[in-house]
C-alpha cells in the first residue's frame, strides 16, 4: 500500500515550450474554441491538442501530455486577464492592452501615483 517514493510534480514549462504552445493554440483557435453549428467535434479537437503536443514535446524540459498542455493553456489565459483588467485600470498607457500579455508582474508599469 505504501509506496516508495512520493509522487514527484513535472518540471516547469520553460519559455520554449510556452512559446510554441501559445504559437500553435493560436493558429488552432478556430477549431478548438470556436462555438456554434460549425464547431469542431470532440474528436477533432482531441487529434489538434495532439498536434500541439507533438510540437511542444520537441523542446519540452520533460514529456508533456494534452492535460499538461490545457492546464497550461487555462492558466496563461487566466493570468493574462487579470493582468489587462490591471492595465486597463490605470497601470499602463491607454491603448496598450497587449502590454499586460504575458509579462511577469514585476515588468509592468508602475501604478501611476495617486
Amino acid at each position: 500500500m505504501a509506496e516508495d517514493s512520493p509522487k514527484r510534480r513535472k518540471a516547469n514549462f520553460n519559455e520554449a515550450e510556452t512559446e510554441v504552445l501559445i504559437e500553435q493554440v493560436l493558429k488552432h483557435e478556430q477549431l478548438l474554441f470556436a462555438a456554434g453549428p460549425g464547431r469542431a467535434s470532440p474528436g477533432q479537437k482531441r487529434k489538434v491538442w495532439e498536434l500541439i503536443r507533438h510540437k511542444v514535446n520537441p523542446v519540452a524540459a520533460c514529456p508533456r501530455d494534452v492535460e499538461d498542455l490545457k492546464k497550461r493553456w487555462r492558466d496563461l489565459k487566466r493570468r493574462d486577464r487579470s493582468k489587462l483588467c490591471r492595465l486597463s485600470q490605470g497601470c499602463g498607457p491607454p491603448g496598450s492592452p497587449a502590454l499586460g500579455l504575458l509579462l511577469a508582474p514585476e515588468e509592468l508599469p508602475p501604478a501611476p501615483p495617486a
